[in-house]
C-alpha cells in the first residue's frame, strides 16, 4: 500500500446535534425551533400542582402532551421552595428515559441551580440542554460549569448577562456573548454548535422611554452574534416582548409576529413560542402592522402611544380580531388581487364570477391556472413553508384552488387541452395495506398539491403490488407511506424491501402516527439502497420532498439523511447494549403487590353482550375532548383555553366555528350512524394471561387474552407492570381450581357509517376542508362514544354510581378503572382484537369489521377491555426480551414468526 495516503474519514458538517432516542438536527435550512415548556414548576401551576402532590403520572402525561403537540425540545424545571429540586429532577428524569414516547425528543434541564443541573446532566439519555450558565458569578465559576457541560457532553444556553448584570442593550449583549465565545470555544473547547446563547429579549411600550429600543436590541444584537459567533445558536422567550399589552390578545398576536418576522430574518433559530400559531405577516391589517412595527423597530418617538390608541380602539369594537375599515374593501382590487386574497383567506363565495371574469382577460383558461391561481397557490406555500400562516388555512386555500378549476374544467375540455403546466413533480402517496386511516395522508397531500406538486392518492389499504405497479405506470418522481396502526410499520419495511427488488431508484417517504425517525432509520432504510425519509408532519412534507426533486439539493440532501440514519443506528445499538433488560422471571418478580381483600370486586349488572344501535348523536357529543381535534389540524393548545391564545385564538376559533357548523349538519342530518356492543365476563389472571369464562362456574375458558409485562430496568420500588395484574389471579392454595370471583368488561364502538358517504359528497365539489373535517369529526364521536360507554360501564357494575364526575374529569380520567386497547403502550399486539371480536362479535351487533392487520372498519372505531380495580393505571410496556417473546408465542400458540410481526416495534 506504499505511496497510498491513510483513509480519512469524512467529517460531518458542523450542525447543531441534538438528541433524545431521536436525533434532532439543525440545519442551516431548519425551520425555527419550539421548546416546549410545560414541565417547569415555575410557569406551568398544573404541572406544579402534579409534582407537589406526587403525581408523577399525570406530570409525565403533561410531558408527553407536549411531544405529541409537536415540541421539539421539552424544558423541564423543578425549581421551587418546597422540593427538593435535585431529588425530584432525577427521580422525573428517570421516569421520562422509560417512556419512549417522551424521551424520544432533547430534554433542556432548566433551573437556575447547578447542583440540580448536574444532578440531570448525570441521568438523561441522550445529548440534552443546559439553561442556562452566565458570566454573573464570574467566569472561574463559568468556566468550570462549561466543563463541566462538555465533559457530559451536553449544549448549553448562555444567558446575556455578567458581573455588572443583565444586559439591555446591543453593545452589551454582544460585548457579553463574544467574551462568554471567547472563553467557550478557546479555553473550555466546547464546539460553538453547541452554544446557544439568549440576548434577553425584553418588554417594549411600557411607556419608559428607555425601554422603546429593546426590540431593536435583540434582533440587532442576535443579527450581530450570528455574524460574529460562528456556529453558534440564538434563542429566545417571544412572549416577553408584549407584556405590556397583557389582555389585548389581538395586538399581541401582531406584535409576535412581526417581533418574530424580523428575529428570524435576523438569525433567530428557537424560542419559547409556538410558531405554528403565529398572525401571518402579510395579512395583519396594514394600519396595526405599522403601528406594530413602529413600536418593535423603534421607528418613531410617539409609538407606543399609538400603538396604546389603537388597542383602545380595538376594545371599544368589541370584536376579537383586528379592525378593518371595511370588510369587502378586497373586492374593489384587480381580478388577480382578488384572486390571490380568496386562496389565501380561503373564501370561496366570490370564485365563479371572479374566475369569470379572469376566462374573459386571458386568452386561455389554462393561462388563468397558470397564471394568477398558481401564483396565489404559490405564496400560499411560501407563508406556510415558513411557519407564517396554520394548516387549516392551507387546506381552505386547496378548496378554493380546486373550485376555481372546476369552473374552468369544461372550457379547457372543450379546446381539448390538457393541463401540461410544469410542477414540482409528481408523488405516489397510499395508506398501506391492513390499513385504513388517511387524515394524515389527505393533508400532507393537500399541502403538496398547494405547492404545485401532483398528487396521486390511492387511498387506503393499498397492497405494496398496487403501489409499485402504480408508480411505474404513472412514472413517478417518489413514494409516500402512511399508517397508523403498528403493523403498518412492518408493511412498510416490506414495501421497502420490494421497491429495493424490483429496483426502484426513487425516494420512499414515511410518515403517520405510529412512525418515527428512529424506526425509519433501524427498520425501514436498510431494506432499500435509496433514500427513505421520514416526514414528521405536514409542514415538513414540502421541504423533503423539494429537496430530494432538487437536482441541486438531492444528493447533500441524501448524504445527510444517510448520515443521520446511521447515527440513529448506532445510538439504538448503544442504548440497547448500555440498558439491559430484565429477565422474565425477574420482571415478574417484580409485579404489584395488591392488596385483594382490601378491594371488594363487585359483579356486573349482567354478564354476556349488549349491543346499541343508532346511538343519539347528540348525547356523544357531550362528551367529546376537543385538544385532540385541534392538534388533528397541527393548532397546537389544550381546549378551551387555546380559544383564547394569545398566539392562535383567532385561527382556533375560526375552525372551531367551523366544527361547529358541519357538527350540526350531521346531527341534523343523521349522516353518521353510532353502533357498539359491550359486555361483562367472569374472569382470573393467569399468570400474565387473563381466562373469561361464560359464566360463574368458571370451568373452562370461553376466551383467553395474553398480555405483556414490562422489562425495562426501574429504579428501586417502582414495578413491572402487565395489565393481568389488575384482575384477580387464580388461587394457588388447594388444587389450583379455586378462583376469586372477578370480571373483565370488553367493548367495540364505531361512529364511522356515514362518514366515507358523506366524505365522498364533498370531494365531489371540491372541498377537501369539509371531507378532512368529517373525519377528524368522526374520530372525536368515536373517542365520545367509548368515553360515553365506560360511563356506563361503570355504573352497570356499581362502583360508578358514586362518582358525581363532570365532562372534564371523565375527559381526565378522574375514574375508576381503565379502558386500554389492542395495539396500544399497555397492549401493544393488535392481534388480540381477533379474540375480543370472536367473543363480541361486533361485526354482526355493530357492523365493525377487522382488517387482515387488525384495523378497524370504519376507520373512525375504538375497541379494548374494561379494567375495574381501583389501583389499574395505563403504562407503557417498552422492549421486550426473547425470553419474554418465546413466553408470549408459546401461550398464544402462534409461529413465532407471526408473533414477531405482531411485535416488531417492542422486540429488544
Amino acid at each position: 500500500m506504499a505511496g497510498y495516503a491513510p483513509h480519512q474519514p469524512a467529517k460531518p458538517p458542523a450542525y447543531t446535534r441534538l438528541s433524545g432516542l431521536e436525533a434532532l438536527t439543525l440545519r442551516p435550512d431548519a425551520n425555527f425551533v419550539n421548546i416546549g415548556e410545560r414541565s417547569n414548576v415555575t410557569g406551568s401551576p398544573k404541572f406544579a400542582k402534579c409534582i407537589k402532590a406526587g403525581d408523577f403520572d399525570a406530570a409525565l402525561a403533561i410531558a408527553r402532551q407536549q411531544v405529541e403537540g409537536g415540541a421539539q425540545i421539552i424544558d423541564i424545571n423543578m425549581d421551587e421552595g418546597m422540593l427538593d429540586s435535585v431529588k425530584t429532577m432525577v427521580y422525573f428524569l428517570n421516569l421520562i428515559a422509560s417512556e419512549p414516547e417522551i424521551s424520544k425528543v432533547p430534554i433542556m434541564l432548566d433551573s437556575s441551580k447547578w447542583e440540580v443541573l448536574e444532578a440531570g446532566l448525570k441521568c438523561v439519555q441522550g445529548k440534552s440542554i443546559v439553561n442556562s450558565i452566565s458570566l454573573k458569578e464570574g467566569e472561574d465559576v463559568f468556566r468550570a460549569r462549561a466543563r463541566a457541560i462538555r465533559r457530559y457532553g451536553a449544549a448549553a444556553v448562555v444567558m446575556a448577562f455578567d458581573e455588572k448584570g443583565q444586559a439591555d442593550t446591543v453593545a452589551r449583549k454582544v460585548e457579553i456573548c463574544a467574551r462568554a465565545y471567547r472563553i467557550l470555544t478557546q479555553e473550555v473547547g466546547l464546539p460553538p454548535q453547541d452554544i446557544i446563547f439568549d440576548p434577553n429579549v425584553l418588554t417594549v411600550a411600557t411607556g419608559m422611554e428607555e425601554h422603546n429600543n429593546y426590540g431593536v436590541d435583540f434582533i440587532e444584537a442576535t443579527r450581530k452574534i450570528k455574524a460574529l459567533l460562528p456556529g453558534c445558536k440564538v434563542s429566545g422567550g417571544i412572549s416577553n416582548v408584549s407584556f405590556s399589552f397583557r389582555g389585548n390578545n389581538p395586538v399581541r398576536e401582531a406584535m409576535h409576529s412581526v417581533f418574530l418576522f424580523h428575529a428570524i430574518r435576523a438569525g433567530l433559530d428557537m424560542g419559547i413560542v409556538n410558531a405554528g400559531q403565529l398572525a401571518v405577516y402579510e395579512e395583519i391589517p396594514g394600519e396595526l402592522r405599522d403601528l406594530v412595527e413602529d413600536v418593535i423597530l423603534n421607528r418613531r418617538p410617539e409609538a407606543t402611544e399609538r400603538l396604546i390608541h389603537y388597542a383602545e380602539r380595538l376594545k371599544q369594537t368589541g370584536g376579537s380580531g383586528v379592525v378593518e375599515t371595511k370588510a369587502d374593501a378586497w373586492r374593489q382590487g384587480s381580478v388577480e388581487e382578488r384572486l390571490s386574497h380568496a386562496l389565501i383567506k380561503g373564501i370561496v363565495d366570490f370564485i365563479e364570477p371572479d374566475v369569470e371574469e379572469a376566462r374573459v382577460k386571458y386568452p386561455r383558461p389554462l393561462t388563468i391556472i397558470e397564471g394568477p391561481l398558481m401564483a396565489g397557490m404559490n405564496r400560499v406555500g411560501d407563508l406556510f413553508g415558513s411557519g407564517k400562516m396554520f394548516l387549516p388555512q392551507v387546506v381552505k386555500s386547496a378548496r378554493v384552488m380546486k373550485k376555481a378549476v372546476a369552473v374552468l374544467l369544461p372550457y379547457l375540455e372543450a379546446e381539448k387541452k390538457t393541463s401540461q403546466r410544469s410542477n414540482q413533480g409528481r408523488i405516489l402517496l397510499a395508506t398501506v395495506k391492513g390499513d385504513v386511516h388517511d387524515i394524515g395522508k389527505n393533508i400532507v397531500g393537500v399541502v403538496l398539491a398547494c405547492n404545485n406538486w401532483e398528487v396521486i392518492d390511492l387511498g387506503v389499504m393499498v397492497s405494496a403490488d398496487k403501489i409499485l405497479q402504480t408508480a411505474r405506470e404513472k412514472e413517478v418522481d417518489m413514494i409516500g407511506l402512511s399508517g397508523l396502526i403498528t403493523p403498518s410499520l412492518e408493511e412498510m419495511v416490506h414495501v421497502a424491501q420490494e421497491m429495493d427488488r424490483e429496483g426502484f431508484q426513487m425516494p420512499l417517504l414515511i410518515g403517520g402516527a405510529t412512525t418515527s425517525k428512529a424506526h425509519t432509520a433501524v427498520k425501514i432504510a436498510p431494506s432499500y439502497r435509496h433514500p427513505v425519509v421520514h416526514v414528521l408532519d405536514a409542514s415538513k412534507a414540502v421541504g423533503v420532498a423539494n429537496s430530494l426533486r432538487s437536482e441541486t439539493a438531492r444528493a447533500a440532501f441524501a448524504t445527510q439523511c444517510r448520515t443521520e440514519q446511521e447515527a440513529l443506528r448506532q445510538a439504538y445499538a448503544q442504548a440497547s447494549q448500555r440498558k439491559p433488560l430484565l429477565s422474565l422471571e425477574q420482571a415478574r418478580a417484580r409485579k404489584p403487590v395488591l392488596d385483594w381483600t382490601a378491594t371488594p370486586l363487585a359483579r356486573p349488572a349482567f354478564i354476556g353482550v349488549r349491543a346499541l344501535s343508532s346511538v343519539p348523536l347528540p348525547e356523544l357529543a357531550r362528551y367529546i375532548d376537543w385538544s385532540p381535534f385541534f392538534h388533528a389540524w397541527e393548532l397546537r393548545g389544550r381546549y378551551p383555553r387555546i380559544l383564547e391564545d394569545p398566539e392562535i385564538g383567532a385561527r382556533a376559533r375560526e375552525l372551531w366555528e367551523d366544527a361547529q357548523k358541519l357538527l350540526t349538519r350531521i346531527i341534523g342530518e343523521k349522516r353518521f350512524d353510532a353502533r357498539g356492543v359491550y359486555g361483562f365476563y367472569p374472569a382470573n389472571s393467569r399468570g400474565d394471561d387473563v381466562e373469561i369464562y361464560a359464566d360463574e362456574d368458571r370451568r373452562t375458558p370461553l376466551a383467553v387474552f395474553h398480555f405483556l409485562r414490562q422489562q425495562m430496568d426501574k429504579p428501586a420500588g417502582q414495578s413491572n407492570h402487565c395489565l393481568a395484574d389488575y384482575v384477580h389471579p387464580v388461587s394457588e392454595h388447594g388444587d389450583g381450581k379455586e378462583k376469586a370471583a372477578d370480571y373483565l368488561g370488553l367493548f367495540a364502538v364505531t361512529s364511522g357509517h356515514g362518514v366515507e358517504d358523506l366524505c365522498r359528497e364533498f370531494e365531489q365539489s371540491n372541498d377537501d376542508y369539509n371531507s378532512i373535517m368529517a373525519k377528524a369529526l368522526a374520530d372525536r364521536l368515536a373517542e365520545a362514544f367509548a368515553e360515553y360507554l365506560h360511563r356506563q360501564a361503570r355504573l352497570d357494575w356499581g362502583f360508578g354510581r358514586d362518582e358525581n364526575l363532570s365532562l372534564e374529569d371523565m375527559q381526565h380520567e378522574r375514574y375508576r378503572g381503565i379502558r386500554p386497547a389492542p395495539g396500544y403502550p399497555a397492549c401493544p399486539d393488535h392481534s388480540e382484537k381477533q379474540i375480543l371480536w370472536r367473543v363480541l362479535d361486533p361485526a354482526k351487533a355493530a357492523g365493525l369489521r377487522l382488517t387482515e392487520s387488525c384495523a378497524m372498519q370504519p376507520a373512525s372505531s375504538v375497541s379494548g377491555f374494561y379494567f375495574a380495580h381501583p389501583e389499574a393505571k395505563y403504562f407503557g410496556v417498552g422492549k421486550i426480551g426473547r425470553d419474554q417473546l418465546a413466553d408470549y408465542q408459546r401461550r398464544k400458540g402462534l409461529p413465532m414468526a407471526e408473533v414477531e410481526r405482531w411485535l416488531a416495534p417492542n422486540l429488544d
